[in-house]
């Protein structure tokens, strides 16, 4: 699309990146089959879903796409990389930079950043995949950290992968599993309370958090299953929160998002210690848009219906590429 030229509906190209090779594929289907819809229906007839094959990356050249949905989730569609081919290329995309990529998929990369930012997150401790796992590392966990813990891979989405360890009895089996499925892993604080997410997104020059969701899973945490399965979770919007610690959470949302250096939107995890105290352990840079997703439930209790969404989202990409052309 030529700078300063009017929107054209129904001329404009629009590739939906969707699939993908990460354990999170059929998320990432659902989430761009939903946007599809909302893209026909909004009257942008030529927009299509593009998996991230090689079959699929050649057609964002000979199609030619003004512009690419990345929705992506997990894996090469969400570290960076892809972000990286688009941005080498010069494809204009919607959705966060290689950098924002990288350091929110990254989870010790995030919560380095956090830390040195001053953003409350949980105490971890970094078990790389050169690593030996041997009993040393329990008796730092209950320095540092204590029992129960988590343990999450290092660079995975959608809660794959995470454990909760009760006690020290079998901690190190499951570590050593993680260890060698994932190769990469980290050990954190496990901290009940509250579990929160807060989605924002920009309108032109705008940042827009949203109300805030409650996660009440009826699982033991806010797993895979408990993400994707009908009924296995109740959302709670606004989240029952005392209003000032509301207001610090959407504080602290904006925030993230602006350190990270977001666009367009993105969705930040907190769990909300006592009730009182919020810490971030995630940041989503490509938050699943699917029927049961969060960040569609936040907006739609704010009065954004789902297309409303894909069309502001749509729109900001656009002014932004018009503006740095």
């Amino acid at each position: 699309m030529k700078k300063g030229s009017a929107l054209n509906k129904s001329r404009l190209r629009i590739g939906v990146l969707a699939g993908g090779s990460s354990s999170e594929r059929e998320v990432s289907l659902r989430s761009g089959q939903n946007i599809l819809n909302a893209l026909h229906r909004l009257g942008y007839m030529r927009a299509e879903i593009i998996d991230s094959d090689y079959a699929g990356l050649k057609k964002l050249f000979s199609k030619k796409f003004d512009l690419v949905f990345n929705i992506l989730h997990g894996g090469s569609g969400e570290d960076g990389t892809i972000q990286g081919f688009l941005e080498t290329l010069n494809i204009q995309f919607i959705g966060s930079s290689l950098s924002a990529s990288v350091n929110c998929m990254n989870k010790v990369f995030c919560k380095y950043i956090l830390q040195e930012t001053d953003i409350p997150t949980p105490e971890f401790i970094h078990i790389p995949c050169y690593a030996e796992i041997s009993p040393d590392i329990i008796q730092a966990v209950k320095v540092n950290i204590g029992f129960p813990c988590i343990i999450k891979p290092v660079s995975e989405g959608s809660s794959v992968g995470v454990r909760i360890i009760k006690e020290e009895a079998g901690f190190l089996d499951s570590l050593k599993k993680l260890h060698l499925q994932f190769k990469e892993v980290f050990i954190e604080r496990f901290i009940p309370g509250p579990n929160i997410t807060v989605g924002v997104i920009e309108k032109f020059d705008e940042l827009i958090s949203l109300p805030i969701l409650e996660l009440v899973p009826t699982n033991e945490f806010y797993d895979y299953e408990a993400k994707y399965t009908a009924g296995k979770t109740q959302f709670i919007i606004p989240a029952r929160l005392p209003e000032e610690v509301y207001g610090l959470c959407l504080e602290i949302a904006e925030r993230v998002f602006r350190i990270f250096k977001c666009r367009d939107f993105a969705r930040v995890d907190m769990i909300v210690e006592k009730g009182r105290f919020p810490l971030v352990h995630d940041i989503n840079t490509i938050p699943g848009m699917t029927d049961l997703s969060d960040l569609p439930a936040e907006a739609a209790h704010a009065g954004i219906g789902y297309d409303d969404l894909i069309e502001i989202l749509l729109l900001n990409g656009i002014r932004r590429n018009e503006k740095e052309k």
